[in-house]
């Protein structure tokens, strides 16, 4: 691993340690402090939601975000297909059944296209889902408006996974703060990053509230412990949560950082026939956590897995494009719904695509070593 270069890895602002000692010497360890309140208020503040709750996962945030929508074993879920596993998993914790919607060009999201035809069809079953969850991918939004919009139309309550996407906007507002509950993500290789951790958030401060109940295992309240409904243990440790306070502060040099990065590569590929950047929908702003490009095959002879092989023998960290879900063998059998009936945009994304080094700490001429890699990749004939 020495001066490897990354796809995408913790970057601390300096001042984390100062919270995590706070920690230590006032003896507040577990999920309660200081740090815990202060984290979920800085967010919340900088989102401009009401409330939020740190969880110790984003999968997590997730899980309690279905729960207090009343998803129960039998019910549907709608869910984004190209994204990680960790937004499907806690529907299947439930018990629920996904059905998964197809991404569009735009934005490499949702698809409205797609999920109106979901809508229409469930609702002529009598089998509306009880829950659609959105998933902003690689920072990027999905077409919220739209979205948003057919949601309202037949009642369905949105989840947005944010996991990717803190500090992005849709419309000048920010990513994740558009469902009744949205959630990010502090994994390691996030923007920001508790080491591990999630953020649960919403305008509804009574839905928060009863989040943190189930999310200390549903303590009922009694001098002795007593417990009438299934909880959970998902809430972030206040040692975690200094970590996050001091990321808070510099989640906008991050952004500035990861946007400078996908800029330095859409100059050098610019004219590149075959070479397109992942797009960003007029009316947003992305925090580009990962800079993505697709490969046309028609047009470029090496494909992504092998272009990822060469930037591995350089000693650099590429990734695939997430596989969509409804190609999972886990997933095997659940009901997908294309782009339409010519196109399956995730599948032709998850073939066409490539993560490349996205890492805030990786210099420009380690960058430059990550470009020209790809340029004698992208000249072969």
């Amino acid at each position: 691993m020495t001066n490897r270069i990354l796809l995408s890895s913790p970057h601390m602002g300096g001042t984390e340690q100062k919270y995590i000692q706070e920690a230590f010497d006032t003896n507040w360890i577990a999920p309660l402090g200081t740090n815990v309140d202060g984290f979920e208020q800085g967010l919340a503040s900088y989102v401009k939601v009401k409330a939020a709750s740190a969880t110790s996962s984003g999968t997590g945030a997730i899980h309690l975000a279905l729960d207090l929508l009343g998803v129960q074993a039998g019910d549907i879920v709608f869910c984004s297909t190209l994204t990680f596993i960790a937004s499907a998993n806690p529907i299947l914790y439930l018990g629920a059944t996904p059905v998964f919607i197809d991404s569009e060009e735009a934005t490499w999201n949702m698809s409205p296209q797609a999920l109106e035809r979901a809508l229409r069809e469930a609702k002529a079953d009598n089998a509306l889902p009880k829950a659609v969850l959105i998933v902003n991918l690689y920072g990027q939004s999905a077409r919220m408006d739209e979205l948003m919009t057919l949601c309202n139309e037949y009642g369905v309550p949105v989840i947005e996974d944010a996991a990717e996407s803190l500090g992005s906007l849709y419309k000048g507002k920010h990513s994740g703060t558009f469902g009744k509950l949205g959630i990010y993500s502090f994994n390691g290789n996030k923007i920001i990053t508790t080491s591990g951790g999630g953020m649960l958030v919403s305008e509804d401060e009574q839905l928060i509230a009863r989040s943190r109940f189930l999310a200390t295992q549903a303590r009922d309240a009694a001098k002795h412990y007593q417990h009438s409904v299934i909880g959970y243990n998902y809430r972030m440790s206040n040692v975690v949560a200094g970590i996050g306070r001091g990321q808070l502060e510099v989640l906008d040099e991050r952004i500035a950082q990861k946007r400078a990065i996908f800029n330095r590569y859409e100059s050098a590929f610019i004219n590149v026939d075959g070479i397109t950047m992942m797009p960003e929908l007029e009316g947003t702003f992305s925090n580009r956590w990962l800079s993505t490009m697709t490969l046309d095959p028609k047009k470029i002879k090496t494909s992504p897995y092998e272009l990822i092989d060469l930037l591995d023998a350089a000693n650099i960290e590429a990734r695939p494009v997430w596989k969509p879900l409804h190609m999972q063998p886990l997933l095997e059998g659940c009901k997908f719904y294309p782009h339409s009936e010519e196109q399956i945009i995730s599948e032709k994304l998850f073939a066409t695509g490539i993560c490349l080094p996205s890492d805030s700490k990786m210099t420009a001429e380690e960058q430059e070593k990550v470009i020209e890699v790809i340029w004698e990749a992208v000249k072969r004939k």
